[in-house]
């Protein structure tokens, strides 16, 4: 039997939700009845919205922190409260630590890592005070528990990012629940600009035991799941959405030498 999950009553922010993974767990936040506000520095090239319903754009860079608390500080006057924020916003350019600068890696970690800090401790401040709490959800990647050739950086703050989360989940219950979805490759609007044209694209899902890359929705209903009373005894957990990771390598070999 489907289970329906309805939030209908609640806010839902989500940080970088404008475009590719953001926009699909926005749109599933939509679809589930939230009340949904999306954040980035620019205005998103089409309305992000579901089943007639839109969700409100606020523009922030939140790489200032001033700007973040002003944000925050809008969110609890305009919508009186905020029940679960996902820290979306981060990404990283393909680039190798000797070929990069070190101040390419410290804002590549400003973005993964010290933004969905600062924007915690502002919802935090939101959720501790409203009854019901709140859930925050991580966005991870599977670069955070393997090696990252070409986006070392990104990797390193994705892992602090599952470590902060932990952290945060112990200190800030029974109030508020923190969790990471930690997420393997999802085809997006960019997608082409890393694995080419569609042929490129179905080799690359080829490595992946379910034999895809998951699609931004599927990123979103697991944080609706996350953001909904079906969770309520999960905190502190990381959620992995990645198709089953990566297919072993002794598995191509076996196939290319069956037994009988």
């Amino acid at each position: 039997m489907a289970v329906t999950i309805d939030l209908s009553g609640r806010v839902a922010l989500v940080t970088g939700g404008t475009r590719g993974v953001g926009a699909g767990i926005a749109r599933a936040l939509l679809a589930a009845g939230a009340e949904v506000v999306v954040c980035a520095r620019r205005p998103p090239d089409h309305p992000v919205a579901a089943d007639g319903r839109t969700a409100r754009f606020l523009p922030v860079d939140l790489r200032d922190p001033a700007a973040a608390e002003t944000l925050f500080a809008r969110l609890g006057k305009d919508h009186g409260r905020l029940d679960t924020l996902v820290n979306n916003a981060g990404g990283t350019p393909y680039r190798l630590l000797a070929d990069a600068t070190s101040g390419h890696a410290v804002r590549v970690v400003e973005l993964n890592l010290l933004v969905p800090l600062t924007a915690s401790l502002a919802a935090y401040a939101l959720m501790r005070e409203q009854r019901g709490g709140g859930s925050i959800v991580m966005i991870g990647s599977v670069s955070g528990s393997r090696p990252s050739p070409g986006s070392a950086a990104y990797g390193a703050a994705k892992a602090g990012l599952e470590s902060l989360a932990r952290s945060m989940a112990v200190e800030w219950a029974p109030t508020v629940r923190v969790n990471t979805v930690v997420l393997g490759m999802v085809r997006t609007e960019r997608t082409a600009m890393h694995y080419g044209d569609e042929q490129g694209v179905a080799a690359v899902g080829r490595t992946v035991p379910l034999g895809r890359l998951a699609e931004p929705a599927e990123a979103g209903d697991a944080c609706v799941f996350l953001a909904s009373e079906l969770a309520a005894y999960i905190s502190g957990a990381s959620l992995h959405v990645h198709g089953g990771g990566e297919r072993p390598a002794f598995l191509g070999a076996a196939n290319a030498h069956p037994t009988t």
